[in-house]
């Protein structure tokens, strides 16, 4: 039997630095190699060694050719949405739809003028409703967000007789495929925290931060935390294990400069709070193995609730006890499981009180809990259900309704009216900002031209009145004059007189 060949489509960075949405795809390569020809495209230079599936970076016709010729094609984002031609493709399409990236996306949008946020989501709206669509498979992380994407699905149309009766659980539709853990068990290759990091002693007891520090987590409660504790102890450390982020079309947002900020205010920066750049994929377990607790925090908002938090997988795979806000699926898993300290959100107190306590606990004393846990997550178990589906691909039965039918139903055409007459909103609110400011600045144009005129008025009445008091004065010189010249007269002719009678002048 031939391997399926599978093309799998990542817009993120595939390196030895990669984000949460590259880790995942390339962990999706490295399963599905075992029983398939794997292609994995990412858009950016790559410099990996070869694997058992091939790495390529892409171009808009290199990719089309590419899914051309695949059995099964796995994507995500705003793919379809940049690249429309893969539409048509006869292979099926694996949309993963484990980041809810339109939640996601209202926080990180946050500090935008209004009609560019509302363009931008109007953007990430149109590259969902297309994946949702046209997807023949979908995966996302939790059985929550299963119920969400549910109802995403059912809003559009794709719940409907084609689908129900092909799988009334729906499973064949939508199903569960979570983020996973390594296959094989961290290893200590070297020191890189402890007795290494400057600042950081052999003895000290080290809070990491894994993964980037986005404008959806909290890492202002646990830096003020970090200032209670360290009036108790000047032994405790907090280290960021990334803040930058391996894409250079990313930015993390403000709140990593928010966080410096606040760790240089209260003087705790490279004193007990230190950051790092971004860590290798192949590096992190060294941190992970030499830290104490692992914490993650987030603010209560919408994109919590859907939520699954990575970066606490690593903490899994390490045995590493956990710190984090409640709200989200793993923080349930932290609870039930006793994996370590579950705290409210934006609470100094809570966080405060559970560094102290990890302090007094041992990474031993955990070694048991996440024993149980890690074999439900490991990558060749959460996988299970995309490996079927590329073992024997198959279309979603309403496919020609949701690529041609689908368009004129009343919901999808109703979404689709909605967004076109929201960027309709967009472009006229840009248009009257526009205008706006040119009519602010010509307005200011005229402000000024008047003031101007107002001090050239002013100096004129100033020059007038300067030049009437001079005409005064000359007046007043003109009668001094005649006055002069009248006495000069008078003594003239007082003068001839008198010698004309005889006299004398003397």
């Amino acid at each position: 039997m031939n391997q399926p060949r599978v093309l799998i489509i990542t817009h993120d960075v595939v390196g030895e630095n990669m984000a949460g949405p590259a880790i995942r795809c390339w962990e999706f390569a490295r399963v599905l190699s075992h029983e398939a020809i794997v292609t994995l495209a990412t858009p950016y230079p790559t410099s990996l060694a070869p694997q058992a599936f091939e790495v390529v970076q892409y171009e808009p016709p290199k990719l089309e050719a590419w899914a051309s010729q695949s059995d099964v094609v796995v994507l995500s984002g705003a793919t379809l949405w940049r690249f429309p031609a893969l539409r048509d493709l006869s292979a099926p399409l694996v949309v993963d739809i484990y980041d809810p990236f339109l939640l996601e996306s209202l926080p990180m949008l946050t500090g935008l003028p209004s009609t560019e946020r509302r363009r931008r989501h109007a953007e990430t709206l149109d590259a969902l409703t297309d994946l949702l669509t046209w997807g023949d498979f979908f995966i996302c992380s939790s059985e929550k967000q299963r119920d969400y994407w549910l109802g995403w699905l059912n809003a559009l149309g794709r719940i409907n007789p084609l689908t129900y009766d092909d799988d009334p659980t729906l499973l064949r539709l939508i199903d569960v495929v979570a983020f996973g853990l390594p296959h094989t068990p961290p290893e200590h290759t070297h020191s890189v925290l402890k007795g290494v990091w400057p600042g950081i002693q052999p003895e000290d007891h080290v809070v990491v931060w894994g993964g980037g520090v986005y404008n959806w987590f909290d890492p202002l409660t646990l830096i003020r935390a970090m200032e209670c504790v360290s009036k108790q102890r000047d032994d405790v450390k907090l280290f960021f294990l990334g803040i930058g982020h391996p894409n250079p079309d990313v930015h993390s947002g403000e709140m990593a400069e928010k966080a410096i900020a606040l760790s240089q205010e209260l003087g705790l920066y490279e004193q007990c709070v230190f950051f790092n750049d971004w860590t290798p994929y192949e590096e992190r377990q060294n941190y992970l193995l030499e830290a104490d607790v692992g914490i993650s925090l987030h603010f209560a908002h919408v994109e919590t609730h859907f939520s699954f938090r990575t970066r606490l997988l690593d903490y899994i795979w390490t045995a590493l006890p956990i710190i984090v806000t409640r709200g989200d699926v793993l923080s349930s898993m932290v609870k039930q499981k006793h994996l370590g300290w579950v705290v409210d959100y934006e609470s100094v107190e809570d966080v405060t009180t559970a560094i102290l306590e990890s302090v007094a606990v041992s990474r031993g004393d955990f070694r048991e809990r996440f024993a149980t846990v890690a074999p439900q997550l490991k990558w060749d178990t959460v996988m299970r259900p995309l490996v079927e589906f590329c073992r024997t691909p198959w279309c979603a039965p309403d496919r020609a309704l949701a690529r041609s039918d689908l368009q004129s139903l009343p919901t999808l055409k109703l979404v689709s009216q909605i967004n076109a007459l929201r960027r309709e909103v967009d472009r006229r609110d840009e248009r009257a900002s526009r205008l706006e400011g040119a009519l602010r600045e010509r307005e200011g144009r005229i402000a000024d031209f008047e003031r101007k005129m107002l001090t050239r008025d002013t100096q004129i009445a100033h020059l007038e009145n300067q030049v009437r008091a001079k005409d005064d004065e000359v007046e007043h010189l003109r009668e001094i004059l005649a006055q002069i010249r009248q006495g000069r007269m008078m003594r003239l002719l007082d003068g001839i007189n008198h010698i004309i009678k005889g006299g004398s002048l003397n």
